[in-house]
């Protein structure tokens, strides 16, 4: 009998920073986001997504249109080398989410969204409490781990897990540990394992040598752009945008919003979709 492996890549959006020099608190000032996001892309078919991913790239390098644009200068290492959502044109866009909604159920998206002032505020509790805490940023990373990998998503006989670098470092033991810690969370919760330590395979690349990498960047850059508050040029207002989480809502499983509603969060899904007016609506109408 043939085992089912399941493919799934993880990468991060915003960044775990709380404090900045002197332990000045700086959450959702300029440069440090507000929100905190973790995602895993479960790809049934890696290869063919990264072939179709890579022969767009290609096409598009090679348009007349874009010639002489910055960020497809291969020396700049970004669009001309692999896609990144942050960089790319408002165009590229376009082509790459229009790929990815054509792939529908071959892909699967799940998050966990967690509100770093509320982080921010459990760590200056815990300051209190214990002066010789100091807060690393890793163990919110690694917390948000634990999180995406202990709910209860899609099953198999053995987990392959392509996690996106951070830094210099691979940390491979950590991230280990932090999904041993969610499969323990997962059996005390469902009352059965998902398998054994040896059927999870947990290594780490870059979206240049994983192009489903850069796949899952383009979820969590919609789900980013939902949260995170922009300047719109035109009004002058900041404001969310909404639209890109449309284009692949379809192919959303679960987005966990950690610090929003009930004490275990809201889990945002078909049957609950997330919306701006239901997220954010109510803090809106409260300003003067």
């Amino acid at each position: 009998m043939t085992r089912e492996t399941l493919r799934i890549y993880v990468d991060e959006a915003g960044d775990s920073t709380l404090f900045a020099n002197r332990r000045r608190a700086i959450v959702g000032t300029e440069g440090c986001s507000r929100y905190f996001i973790l995602g895993k892309l479960e790809v049934d078919d890696p290869a063919g997504l990264g072939q179709r991913l890579e022969t767009l790239r290609r096409q598009l390098v090679d348009s007349p249109y874009f010639g002489g644009v910055p960020s497809f200068d291969p020396a700049r290492g970004k669009t001309a080398v692999a896609f990144h959502a942050k960089d790319d044109l408002a165009e590229v866009r376009y082509e790459v989410f229009k790929l990815l909604a054509a792939e529908g159920g071959a892909l699967r998206f799940h998050a966990v969204v967690c509100d770093k002032a509320r982080i921010l505020e459990d760590v200056l509790r815990r300051n209190e409490l214990e002066p010789g805490y100091r807060y690393q940023h890793n163990e919110l990373y690694d917390g948000l781990m634990r999180s995406l990998f202990g709910n209860f998503h899609r099953l198999a006989d053995a987990y392959d897990v392509c996690v996106a670098r951070r830094g210099q470092s691979d940390r491979n033991e950590a991230l280990r540990t932090a999904i041993d810690h969610a499969e323990r969370d997962f059996m005390a919760k469902y009352g059965f394992a998902r398998g054994a330590r040896d059927d999870w395979r947990i290594h780490v690349s870059t979206p240049k040598s994983e192009a489903c990498l850069q796949a899952v960047d383009y979820f969590l850059w919609a789900v980013q752009r939902f949260y995170e508050p922009r300047l719109d040029n035109a009004s002058g207002v900041s404001k969310q945008d909404e639209r890109f989480l449309k284009v692949v809502w379809a192919q959303v499983g679960e987005i966990h919003d950690l610090h929003f509603g009930p004490a275990r969060g809201t889990f945002f899904n078909a049957q609950h979709p997330l919306s701006l007016e239901y997220r954010f609506g109510e803090q809106k109408r409260k300003k003067p």
